[in-house]
């Protein structure tokens, strides 16, 4: 399923959760995968396990919400690989939660810079370089995770919802201009429910405002809101990336999967 033979890509946010999950499958699959990430140490650990088994892969510190750190990391898979064929917009952050009267300035525009602004970045450096690569032959992915609260709304979670929200219609926008330009690079986004990552543990460990307080009360609220009953694991997402990644999604652009338990379902 989803082969990605001999393709480039380049996963952000790589080093944990669906970023790992996502290097990995592609990297199976035959991808030569650039994990991109600020974590050193849990990124150069992730490449390094690609390689051990049978993969190829190299890790590149990286901060997305900086343009000249893009322009180096897309120069990084030219100059290594030849060029680049698929791009994961995948490093975000999950801010604490409250009410949008109590949130600063400040926070609203960290959350946007890293869970919009950053996508933007990349879907701009992102083109820049694939189309090169597509002129040769061959077709490109661009895959941009957003979340299930960029498709409803959720009380105590303004900046978040407002920067996935973007992030789904952003990804509708460039999907049109790359195929009105002929690139022949698909543009698509995910849009997970609740999955099992350090980042929602994170979300579990801090509580959530109103609904939830200890870690067990929180995990028991996020079950229950997932129809199929439990929360996601990275592979499943994984597994989506991959298989928009690949060929066999070939007439697939300006969509959003959702894959959340049946959350948006109701």
């Amino acid at each position: 399923m989803g082969r990605v033979e001999g393709k480039v890509a380049i996963v952000t946010g790589a080093a944990k959760g669906i970023g790992a999950a996502s290097a990995k499958a592609l990297a199976r699959e035959g991808a030569k995968v650039i994990c991109s990430d600020l974590d050193e140490t849990a990124g150069e650990a992730l490449a390094a396990e690609i390689q051990r088994m049978g993969g190829e892969a190299v890790f590149a510190r990286h901060d997305v919400v900086d343009e000249s750190q893009w322009e180096r990391v897309t120069k990084l898979a030219e100059d290594r690989y030849g060029g680049l064929h698929i791009l994961v917009n995948n490093a975000g952050i999950a801010p604490e939660g409250g009410p949008i009267e109590d949130k600063t300035l400040e926070d609203w525009r960290h959350t946007i810079a890293v869970d919009l602004d950053s996508v933007f970045l990349g879907c701009k450096h992102g083109i820049r370089t694939i189309k090169k690569t597509t002129a040769k032959g061959g077709s490109g992915s661009i895959i941009n995770l957003s979340s299930i609260l960029g498709l409803v709304g959720s009380a105590n979670a303004a900046d978040y919802v407002a920067a996935k929200g973007g992030v789904r219609l952003l990804t509708k926008a460039v999907a049109l201009e790359c195929a009105a330009a002929g690139y022949r690079i698909r543009v698509n986004s995910v849009h997970p429910g609740y999955i099992d990552t350090p980042m929602v543990r994170a979300v579990v460990d801090r509580g959530m405002p109103g609904l939830a307080q200890s870690g067990n009360e929180v995990v028991e609220l996020l079950t229950m809101l997932h129809p199929i009953g439990r929360l996601g694991a990275a592979e499943e997402i994984a597994n989506t990336i991959l298989f928009l990644a690949s060929d066999e999604s070939s007439f697939t652009t300006g969509t959003e999967l959702v894959v959340d338990g049946g959350y948006t379902a109701r």
